[in-house]
């Protein structure tokens, strides 16, 4: 029997364990992909503490990109040695939602080495749970897209975070020339949100985050649009009690933003920031921020602004970024700040969720 090693979440355990499992078998219908890049999102462990795993022992990882190693007998338009990136969301392919672009919506939404998402049966997830984050994974064929020869293995397994980027964009449905407030500017999905702004019409941005230092790195991403930044650490004492970051933005905006994309996971940082958006603003959400959205209901419609959550991209967001990228036009090159090999992948995983030092995007290379 082949072995490889892969970082694999055990049950009656919320950390990350290194061991060595079976190297998978293609079924006719799938493809054995020899993973060259993974991604890292330090959210899978504290879905792992919070239960969301619902097969364990399983290998994590969503986001990879690699060679395909071997097909199953049903496969067509893959051969060995193409170079391909993940997909990492099962979905039915069939209700409403997928079909019209909102597969995030599915009911039976999972993600390859991730987590499920609902109640609902999830046949596909229950067949395809092990993920990225070990020498090979064996994937659905129709999870795998074509990596242009452009782009290396390290950006094509970030095309997840990067398309996540995108839906967050699209759904701000911003005016061209906007005003765009980006919070948790200086993280994986931050600097994603960066980095695309100028293909979304967007003339002016204002990055929050925690540290002036850190934001005055990331805005050179930000293709020479007018940046101002936002440090939390620099408003003055109380700012959580006294509404200290709206404040901030209204003077750098007096008319109100247009748009809010916000990734912070907690903290009273979501509500002030959109409390300083313009009549008809609307707020993105993607951090999964647990407490209250404490402004009235009442504000939000005479305002005329929208609250959009969004917990992932969909396959069209991906091939945009595909597209992108192959054409030369978008280089994210630079995002990736961080690679370690597979055998540290516990120690990456703690860089990732510690951050004491600034991590835009990490991968693993097996």
């Amino acid at each position: 029997m082949n072995l490889m090693l892969a970082a694999q979440a055990l049950k009656g355990s919320t950390a990350l364990h290194l061991t060595k499992v079976p190297v998978p078998e293609p079924g006719p219908r799938d493809v054995l992909v020899k993973v060259a890049a993974a991604g890292l999102a330090p959210g899978m462990m504290k879905l792992l503490e919070l239960g969301a795993f619902k097969h364990l022992p399983t290998t994590l990882g969503h986001e990879a990109a690699g060679t395909v190693a071997a097909v199953g007998a049903g496969v067509t338009g893959f051969a060995e040695g193409d170079r391909v990136r993940l997909h990492p969301n099962l979905t039915c392919r069939n209700c409403v939602p997928c079909r019209t672009d909102r597969e995030m919506m599915c009911a039976q939404q999972a993600m390859v080495g991730h987590a499920s998402f609902g109640d609902a049966p999830t046949p596909l997830y229950d067949a395809y749970h092990d993920g990225g984050l070990a020498e090979y994974v064996r994937v659905p064929h129709w999870l795998l897209d074509p990596l242009p020869d452009r782009v290396g293995f390290d950006v094509g397994a970030k095309v997840h975070d990067l398309a996540n980027a995108v839906r967050a964009l699209k759904c701000a449905d911003l005016p061209l020339g906007a005003t765009l407030v980006v919070t948790a500017a200086t993280g994986t999905m931050g600097t994603a949100a960066v980095k695309l702004a100028p293909f979304f019409g967007v003339a002016r941005l204002v990055l929050v985050g925690r540290s002036a230092e850190r934001l005055a790195a990331v805005r050179r991403l930000a293709g020479g649009l007018p940046t101002e930044t936002v440090a939390l650490g620099e408003l003055p004492d109380g700012w959580a009690a006294a509404q200290g970051l709206t404040r901030r933005l209204r003077e750098i905006a007096p008319e109100g933003v247009h748009a809010v994309l916000d990734f912070v996971p907690d903290g009273p940082v979501m509500a002030q920031a959109a409390a300083a958006m313009a009549t008809g603003g609307t707020l993105v959400h993607m951090g999964g921020n647990p407490g209250p959205l404490p402004i009235p209901a009442r504000i939000w419609m005479s305002r005329c602004w929208r609250f959009v959550g969004t917990r992932a991209c969909t396959r069209t967001d991906a091939q945009e970024v595909l597209d992108l990228l192959g054409r030369g036009v978008l280089d994210a090159d630079e995002l990736i700040t961080h690679r370690f090999p597979l055998a540290q992948a516990e120690r990456a995983v703690a860089a990732m969720r510690d951050r004491s030092e600034p991590i835009w995007m990490a991968v693993v290379n097996p």
